[in-house]
């Protein structure tokens, strides 16, 4: 795992995942990314657009959890993210992937939901008592193997939401946690102590090449020397 800290959290996010995802399409392929939500990032979102030197015409666009609400419904990560970034940028609307809006079965949802068998940058946030993703403490989605899951009685509003399971999340290339504020310092510094991820949901969130959290000082400020 690799820790970087950062006053200006969101123009530095920016500035590396448009750098990333450029290598990673080289001249000619398409590189693969899962934004998250939240507060910080969707302000990384919004710094991307003045970033510049990516093919947005290359880039595929999934979403880690999803709040299972109207597909209108400002609560939506999809709606923010495109207020955000994607309405603003010449992305192809055939790789921009949001997951399912509110029906009546959110089980068939969240399979509907046909992810690749790898990513390869994939952004979380992490909540005050280490969410990643929809997935919470102690939660049956802690430990259901599925790549794509319905979850149900979030400590949170909206307490149903579709989610990637750790299997997905393992699969990427790098996983980026991003996080700020001091009320997400306690669960980063229990994480990097060897919390499971049962108890604390962001020790699990590992890529299968590298491990980057992107955090301010303040959320940095338990972690170990």
């Amino acid at each position: 795992m690799i820790v970087s800290v950062h006053d200006d959290l969101a123009t530095e996010v920016a500035s590396r995942l448009v750098t990333r995802l450029r290598e990673l399409q080289g001249p000619d392929g398409v590189a693969s990314v899962v934004l998250t939500g939240g507060g910080i990032g969707i302000a990384s979102l919004k710094a991307m657009r003045s970033v510049p030197g990516l093919d947005w015409s290359r880039v595929d666009v999934w979403w880690g959890d999803e709040r299972f609400v109207a597909a209108d419904s400002p609560d939506r990560n999809e709606l923010q993210a495109r207020e955000a970034l994607l309405d603003h940028v010449p992305v192809d609307p055939a790789r921009v992937h949001p997951m399912p809006a509110l029906s009546d079965d959110v089980d068939a949802a969240a399979a509907s939901y046909a992810v690749p068998a790898s990513f390869d940058v994939l952004l979380l946030g992490v909540g005050p008592e280490g969410h990643v993703a929809s997935i919470f403490p102690h939660s049956p989605a802690a430990v259901d193997d599925r790549a794509v899951l319905a979850v149900r009685d979030c400590p949170k509003p909206p307490p149903i939401r579709i989610s990637l399971g750790f299997s997905a999340i393992r699969s990427a290339r790098e996983v980026w946690v991003i996080a700020s504020g001091a009320e997400k310092a306690s669960a980063l510094g229990q994480a990097a102590r060897g919390a499971t991820a049962v108890d604390v949901p962001v020790a699990g969130a590992v890529g299968r090449e590298q491990t980057l959290w992107l955090l301010d000082l303040a959320a940095a400020s338990q972690l170990p020397a």
